[in-house]
């Protein structure tokens, strides 16, 4: 988003609005905010104000919008095997009857990272971040595989993390 346009919207301009589904509409200038974090999660407001065209407090305010719409988080990205956490796999899930129960079941547990329903050769995609490999057994094995509904599974074991980025920006 370049500075100078959205430095021309209105400071007092409505942030976002819903749409017909539900989900947040995001104008201009919330959109250049949420790319101002991407790019340092701890950059200072007073610094995206200067940015976007918004005082500290406005950008404050929107931020906290963000984070109640549900539309953004700040947490810090680490290096899983920095933190002790030696095995990654992607697991593909084949299921049989809902879905849905089932991608929240495996939501619920700890070492799942990421859960995405797909359309494809798997039901489900979850993302999850082991120890080692005897707890990636005995997370497939004895957790996921014993999920109601749960048919099959395939896991692509990461042998070595190349590219992981959240700099996406906004569309």
């Amino acid at each position: 988003m370049h500075s100078e346009v959205v430095a021309s919207r209105s400071a007092d301009q409505r942030d976002s609005r819903e749409s017909k589904n539900g989900t947040p509409q995001l104008d201009a200038v919330s959109l250049a905010i949420i790319e101002q974090l991407q790019e340092d999660g701890r950059r200072p407001y007073a610094a995206i104000g200067k940015a976007v065209g918004l005082s500290e407090a406005a950008v404050r305010q929107r931020v906290q919008k963000l984070l109640d719409q549900g539309v953004m988080q700040i947490v810090a990205v680490t290096d899983p095997l920095t933190v002790g956490f030696r095995r990654q796999a992607m697991v593909g899930v084949n299921v049989e009857g809902d879905v849905e129960s089932a991608a929240d079941t495996l939501a619920a547990m700890d070492e799942c990272e990421y859960v995405v329903m797909t359309a494809g050769s798997f039901d489900l995609m979850v993302e999850i971040v082991c120890e080692d490999d005897d707890h990636l057994l005995e997370v497939i094995n004895k957790r996921i595989r014993a999920v109601p509904g749960v048919r099959s599974t395939e896991s692509f074991v990461y042998l070595k993390l190349k590219k992981q980025t959240y700099m996406w920006g906004t569309r």
